[in-house]
């Protein structure tokens, strides 16, 4: 499996688990808090199979988090009823841009 295919996984898993934690309403609730534990294991699990494959750890954590920002927000907006305005969304497009900016400079 490759890098990118690993920090996938391990994206998806990281945001599984986030979104489990606030589901699992401090622990309280059994099924939502395997998930997390699970979640984040899994996350990280997979996140050091992308920095063994060689991916510099800047950029792969630079992915990981932003995209784990992103998606975590967008599941609030659309799953939880959370809100959004116009300064998040414009939050949300600068560190996506952070992270194209880092992936195009580890390319020089």
């Amino acid at each position: 499996m490759g890098a990118y295919l690993y920090l996938a996984l391990a994206i998806a898993a990281e945001v599984t688990a986030t979104v489990s934690l606030k589901l699992s309403e401090g622990f309280s609730r059994l099924t939502p808090s395997i998930f997390v534990v699970a979640g984040y294991l899994l996350a990280f699990f997979a996140l050091s199979r992308v920095l063994k494959l060689g991916l510099p750890i800047g950029v792969a954590y630079a992915i990981w988090a932003a995209a784990g920002v992103a998606l975590v927000a967008l599941v609030g907006v659309l799953f939880l009823r959370e809100p959004v305005n116009l300064a998040m969304i414009s939050g949300l497009v600068l560190v996506v841009g952070g992270v194209v900016l880092i992936e195009i400079g580890s390319q020089s």
